[in-house]
Order: structure tokens, then C-alpha cells, then sequence
């Protein structure tokens, strides 16, 4: 079975990709996702993303090696698996980066503006900066939690600008975030783009088919292994391979098919298709301190008690039958945009504010009310890497972000909690009347702040960079996305991202795969998109060649 076009993962760019290809029907176009549909409930029920985080539904569920930054903890790499990704499991938070943000040639803030617009349907913002016509809804949130104000007033009481468009003229200040919801519904990229065009004859989707490796012919790629229901299929590609599996699977992906640093490929008896030292390098994500405040007689918070609970059983009708009240939260409803110290040219770090205790990502189950309130650096200098653990398709990547290994990522994260902490005693959130928990609460000196966080930082969940975009030996991709030394084949996903974003990364790849959509049609039109010389056929009940099953 031939496709025009193979799509390895069924994410944000994924399902950017797949749409905007098919929009042509004389061409067809595969999609292969390893996650099942995206039928579950919790998905579409804004706030049934606490329910995700503690039963691990949609999610790989991956882990880091122990950080030494961390005091030797394993943290966790929470991703989607499941049609939309990521954007299926988020805290559906829009932000785009900072307009500074470098970019590679064709890449800086002026040439993908347009991108971003065309992606974006915003229901309030009508200016230069956004769109309002395209797939992915974007709206405020439609029943705010009533403390989302007093954060806001206290980030004013604090001195910090206040904003309500963190993706405009100017990015710096404190304000409430938009969503993508619609309806009151999440609003993920498979819904943005992919259900509405399942019933396009020229786009086939596998889910629950687990990409095992990329097949090539000499050094084009020539078509997609993967195992769906116990057996192993393969699916020609008459065009392109389009790698959308994220900043971890990537990279994996391409090492299991040959390609990646020759020493590491040796190390597992993987044959060499092509030796390129920068897969799964340059590994970089937004390291995180939460500050939680118990706050027993805030009812309208989330927690665990016979009030919360009642209130979020009356909440389940109100979501059915209106899509408003409660349930719509994302629970990080405000945040900003911040610098550490004055002297910054730009904001270097985020603020979230959950309207909610949130303890190990929310794993775990606290009982009793409160807030928390997250602090992050928004340009790490530390790098870690992505390598195999197996040759097994089907075991985990090892994972090292290498996390404050550069003295600088402590440094500002340190003045971040200083930061945050003025904000949460300022008179609007201090009138309230909580009380800091004491593991953050005795965190006093630099030392003890330091201390705290190698206790209980962690990821926000940003990875990026490990296919990175550039003209150099360990970079993976130009800026067109094709693989150095490869044909046939591109990486559309937050992988190819030289520099991590200034921001949630969410927004970013489908800004991506809306360019890169645009990249491959002109290629194709123009004739340059290489494709082998000799296209096997793969039938999808043949079996596997031996090769196919060995290390």
C-alpha cells in the first residue's frame, strides 16, 4: 500500500499536516498515530485534564534518567498518545513566544506571523496579530474561577503590567490566559484539523499503530514500518516521510531506522543509514518550581472535600447541558510574562496560576483547598539528549534533559520564587487568607530556595530541540525541514526548534506544520520533492521481511 505522503504521529503537527495535504485530492496522504482516537470524555471536558494526569489515559507516561540537578530524582515526561497529542492532554494555554525569539532563515517573527494567523480563529482579538479564520479556536475562558482576578490584582500590587493579549504588540505582564477551547470544549489540534476532514477519500488514518522504524532505499526514505495489533505492516511513500512524533519519540524514531550518531547506533547492533551526531542532541525544556498555598475555606478552588465534590457533581449537568460553570477550567487560568531582574532586555520567566493545590503534576490526590503558583525559565541554557535504552521499537527513549546543569538556569529560577512569592503576599491574594505549605514556606535564604527546587522541580512539560534546525554538524535539519544528508524525509515537530520559545510550546508547532505544509506543496508543484527512484509497494497483509524484525 502506497501514500503520496506518510505522517509518523498523529500530534499537533501531525494533524496540521495531514489536513493541509489532503486539501489537495490528487493526493493521498497516511497518518500514524500509536495512540488510540480521541473518543475519551475526559479529553474534551476541559477539566478533565486532572483526571488524565492521574490515570495516565492518553499518555506515554515517559520518565527522565535521575537528574543530578535534581538531587538524583527521575522526573516525569508526560506526552500524548492519542489522536491531537499533546494538545489532547495540555492545560490548552495559547501562547505563541516572544517576538525576539530568534529563527533560522525564512524562520524570524515577521515571515511566521502569517502562520500563526492562519491557524487561529480568536473569538475577542481582531488586530495585526491575529487571525480569525482559522481552524484552531481560540477564545477566553468562559466560566473564569473567581481568584483569577485576585491573582491579577496582586501581580499589579507587585508592580508588573497588566495585560490581556500575551500574544500581541508586547508580551510582558500579567493577565489571564486564552484557551484553545470552543464551546466550552477543548479544542485540540485533531479537532481543529483532522475530525473535520476524516471523510476525505485521500486521508487514512492508523491509530493504535506503533511506528517502529522509517524504511529507506539507499538514503531516501522510501516508506514507514510500524506494529498495529500484534503484527508488523509497512506502507510505501511516493513522496515524503514526514516526521511529526515529538521532541522525545523523533529522535527515537530515527535512530531505531539508522539515522543518528554512528557510536550510539553501534552501541545497540543498529545498522548505520546515515551517521548524523546531532539526533537526539541539543535536548532542552522549561525547568519548574511550584509554590502551593492551603487554603481550606476557598471553596471555589479545586480540591478534594465534601464541598468540592458536591460542587463538582452540580458542575457535570451544568457542562452538558450549557458548557459553562466549572468543569470548562484548564485550571492554569492566569499567568504571565515577567523579568527576573530589571536589567533583562525581555521577560525570562512564566508565571501559571492554578486555581488548584498541585502537587507531583497533579498525581497525586490533596485533600482540602488552595492555589498554587508556578514559576518557569523561559530560556534554559542546559542540554541534555535523548538516546536508546533498547533496539526494542517498543521500549522508552532514555530521556536527559540535564536539568540546571548550567549555573545560570538556578540562578534565574531562584529570583522567579523570590518573584513569585512577593506576588502571592501582595494585599489581593494575601487578604484571602492562605498559608504557603511549609516545604516551600521555609525556603528563605538563596541556599534553601536552591534546596527546595532540586526537591521539587520538574519539567512544564516543553521539550524540545532534538532534531535541531541549522546549518551545522550536529544540527539535524534545514531550514526546510529535510533531514542533512537524507531525501524523501522532514521533521515537523518542536524537535526541529533550534532555541526553545519563550512560551508554551503548543501554539509554535502548529505554526510549524502550517509552514512546512505550505513547504511541501511548493516542492511538490515545483517538482523538487525527491522521491526513490524505485517505490516499493507494501501491501498491508504482506509479511514482514526478515530484516524488518531484527535489531
Amino acid at each position: 500500500m502506497n501514500f503520496d505522503y506518510i505522517v509518523v504521529g498523529g500530534g499537533s503537527g501531525g494533524c496540521v499536516l495531514a489536513a493541509r495535504l489532503s486539501e489537495d485530492p490528487s493526493v493521498s496522504v497516511a497518518l500514524i498515530e500509536a495512540g488510540p482516537a480521541d473518543r475519551n470524555i475526559l479529553i474534551h471536558v476541559p477539566a478533565g485534564l486532572a483526571l488524565l494526569a492521574q490515570t495516565r489515559t492518553a499518555n506515554w507516561n515517559f520518565h527522565t534518567v535521575p537528574q543530578k540537578g535534581l538531587n538524583g530524582r527521575v522526573g516525569w515526561q508526560p506526552r500524548g498518545k492519542v489522536l491531537g497529542g499533546s494538545s489532547s492532554v495540555n492545560a490548552m494555554i495559547y501562547i505563541r513566544g516572544h517576538r525576539a525569539d530568534e529563527g533560522n532563515e525564512g524562520w524570524s517573527y515577521d515571515e511566521v506571523l502569517p502562520y500563526f494567523r492562519r491557524a487561529e480563529h480568536n473569538e475577542r482579538l481582531t488586530d495585526e496579530y491575529h487571525g480569525n479564520a482559522g481552524p484552531l479556536n481560540v477564545m477566553d475562558l468562559r466560566s473564569p474561577n473567581k481568584y483569577l482576578q485576585a491573582f491579577v490584582d496582586a501581580g499589579r500590587e507587585a508592580g508588573f503590567p497588566i495585560t490581556d493579549d500575551f500574544n500581541g504588540a508586547e508580551q510582558e505582564g500579567i493577565g489571564p490566559y486564552q484557551v484553545t477551547h470552543k464551546n466550552g470544549e477543548r479544542f485540540s489540534a485533531a479537532k481543529a484539523y483532522l475530525t473535520p476532514n476524516l471523510g476525505r477519500s485521500n486521508l487514512t488514518v492508523f491509530t493504535e499503530a506503533h511506528t517502529t522504524r522509517i524504511l529507506f532505499e539507499g538514503k531516501c526514505a522510501s516508506g514507514v514500518e510500524f506494529r498495529r495489533a500484534g503484527r508488523i505492516e509497512q506502507i510505501g511513500a511516493n513522496h515524503e516521510v514526514l516526521l511529526a512524533a515529538g521532541a522525545l519519540q523523533t529522535p527515537q524514531i530515527l535512530m531505531l531506522s539508522g539515522v543518528g550518531p554512528a557510536a550510539e547506533l553501534a552501541r545497540h547492533g543498529i545498522g548505520i543509514v546515515h551517521d548524523l551526531p546531532g539526533v537526539g542532541r541539543n535536548l532542552h525544556d522549561h525547568v519548574d518550581a511550584v509554590q502551593v498555598v492551603d487554603a481550606p475555606h476557598l471553596k471555589e478552588t479545586f480540591g478534594v472535600s465534601l464541598g468540592g465534590i458536591g460542587r463538582v457533581l452540580k458542575a457535570i449537568p451544568e457542562w452538558r447541558n450549557r458548557r459553562s460553570g466549572m468543569l470548562t477550567t484548564n485550571f492554569a487560568e492566569a499567568g504571565g510574562f515577567v523579568k527576573s531582574q530589571a536589567s533583562e532586555a525581555i521577560p525570562d520567566l512564566q508565571l501559571h496560576f492554578v486555581v488548584g493545590k498541585l502537587i507531583d503534576h497533579g498525581r497525586k490526590t490533596v485533600f482540602g483547598h488552595g492555589y498554587s503558583a508556578h514559576v518557569c525559565v523561559l530560556r534554559p541554557q542546559s542540554r541534555g539528549s535523548v538516546t536508546l535504552a533498547s533496539p526494542d521499537p517498543m521500549a522508552a527513549p532514555l530521556i536527559d534533559p540535564n536539568f540546571f546543569d548550567h549555573p545560570d538556569d538556578m540562578q534565574r529560577l531562584v529570583r522567579g520564587f523570590r518573584l513569585m512569592r512577593d506576588v502571592l503576599n501582595q494585599p489581593s491574594l494575601a487578604r484571602l487568607g492562605g498559608k504557603e505549605l511549609a516545604r516551600s514556606a521555609n525556603a528563605t535564604s538563596d541556599a534553601d530556595i536552591e534546596q527546595f527546587i532540586r526537591n521539587y522541580g520538574d519539567t512544564i512539560y516543553h521539550p524540545v530541540g532534538t532534531c535541531r534546525m541549522g546549518p551545522g554538524t550536529m544540527d539535524v535539519v534545514g531550514t526546510d525541514l529535510r533531514i542533512h544528508g537524507l531525501e524523501g524525509i522532514r521533521v515537523v515537530d518542536a524537535s526541529m526548534m533550534p532555541r526553545i520559545i519563550g512560551g508554551n510550546t503548543n501554539a509554535p508547532t502548529i505554526m510549524v506544520a502550517e509552514k512546512a505544509s505550505d513547504m511541501i506543496k511548493a516542492a511538490r508543484l515545483a517538482g523538487a520533492d525527491p522521491a526513490p527512484e524505485t517505490v516499493r509497494a507494501f501491501a498491508d497483509t504482506e509479511a514482514p521481511p526478515a530484516e524488518s524484525l531484527a535489531a
